[in-house]
């Protein structure tokens, strides 16, 4: 078994993972991202880019190169609610650059920070490379066993971070856990063609206990239909027409191309969950991401806090990585600073879940919204338009590039 050797070996090709070695890279701290995939295209990942990753883009000097690539901006969301449309969260009176958010392909994301990336000789991005264990030595995380073309090799590392995901390998091979909240839904995530005649900014449509979120793309749409967990199976026994009737009461736009659903090969199955690690990191280890704090889809919030998790870990580690003096303590200052944002999105969005979703009570009600709730909300919608555009648009600690830019 060969052995290679980086000062940072970041586990996981997703957002978080290529934004942190993007990061450590343009300051000079030589590392190695390994991604088990071949590339980065995956359908149904998280697309919905908002003002605090924009400000960050633009803090990097990338966000011209990046707003090309996105599919959709909108400074207001809209939510059809029994076929009445209805302003939802406002982005307008936020204080950036960018007062809009954006929907643009992951891969396409992924791929520009990565080749940002590579212009710095010490980032080394290895694709088909997946991670199947740590190497530990007296009582230390030392680095990772790889495999590759069905080839094992070894990297020794100063530090390792896991940024893979909500089943994260390296969590389960470290024995770490994660304290589950109960989320009573899962989503049906499937593409159509874009209509004709829709309404692209309208995202959300609510109707007869049934939601839709669609999300505009620029040769088709993205849907997630919100079931209740465990109901696919009974969805399923239904047959796809009765799927494809729900969406065209739900989300009239859609009746033509709702056509276009054959077969349930169409249509995967996403497993909602809210966790969080109790402890983020060990001695050499360290957990970003959905690895440390899965998150709801509600909101579209996950990539955004995944790379204010890599911006807040690059700007404590970039010094004493560089510097060989890296302590247990940089890494619990790390979760010190990010933990509080993600404990609070998660509260939120489990009450969210709640009142949304917690007192429907037929198979094919995925939501039911108390009265009570729909007089506050519409007593206080302006405010309220406001508040959840902050909340989705910047979150609960919006980060800042601190690190320095160091020409190879």
């Amino acid at each position: 078994m060969t052995t290679g050797k980086t000062t940072c070996c970041i586990v996981g090709g997703g957002p978080a993972g290529i934004f942190l070695g993007y990061l450590l890279a343009r300051s000079g701290v030589p590392v190695t991202v390994l991604e088990k995939h071949a590339d980065f295209l995956r359908d149904f990942r998280g697309d919905t880019i908002h003002p605090s990753t924009f400000q960050l883009l633009d803090e990097l000097g990338l966000l011209e190169e990046f707003l090309s690539i996105t599919d959709f901006q909108t400074e207001q969301l809209w939510i059809n609610f029994e076929g009445q449309r209805i302003a939802g969260p406002t982005f307008a009176h936020l204080k950036t650059k960018c007062k809009f958010i954006g929907f643009a392909p992951q891969w396409d994301f992924l791929n520009l920070l990565s080749q940002e990336a590579g212009k710095f000789d010490c980032f080394d991005l290895r694709m088909s490379t997946r991670a199947t264990d740590v190497i530990r030595e007296e009582g230390k995380v030392v680095g990772v066993r790889c495999e590759s073309d069905k080839r094992e090799y070894e990297i020794r590392a100063n530090l390792v971070v896991a940024a893979d995901g909500r089943n994260s390998t390296v969590r389960a091979v470290t024995g770490h856990t994660v304290v589950e909240s109960g989320v009573p839904i899962d989503a049906l995530w499937f593409r159509m063609d874009r209509p004709q005649h829709g309404e692209g900014e309208t995202l959300g449509w609510l109707r007869d206990g049934h939601m839709l979120v669609t999300i505009p793309r620029r040769t088709h749409s993205q849907i997630a239909m919100v079931i209740r967990k465990g109901c696919f199976d009974q969805i399923k026994s239904q047959g796809i027409d009765a799927f494809r009737q729900t969406i065209r009461k739900v989300c009239p736009p859609l009746a033509d191309v709702a056509l276009s659903l054959k077969d349930w090969g169409q249509v995967k199955l996403l497993t909602v969950q809210i966790n969080h690690m109790e402890q983020w990191f060990e001695n050499g280890l360290l957990f970003l991401g959905d690895s440390a704090h899965a998150m709801s889809p509600m909101g579209g919030v996950g990539i955004n806090l995944a790379i204010q998790d890599a911006v807040a870990a690059a700007n404590q580690l970039v010094t004493p990585l560089r510097n060989g003096t890296l302590k247990l303590e940089n890494l619990q200052a790390i979760q010190t600073r990010r933990e509080p944002a993600a404990r609070k999105t998660q509260r939120l969005q489990v009450r969210a879940h709640a009142i949304l979703f917690g007192r429907s009570t037929g198979p094919d009600q995925a939501f039911s919204i108390p009265w009570t709730m729909r007089t506050a909300a519409w007593l206080f919608a302006p405010l309220l338009r406001r508040i959840a555009g902050r909340w989705i648009g910047l979150g609960f600690q919006p980060e800042q590039i601190q690190t320095k830019i160091v020409e190879s």
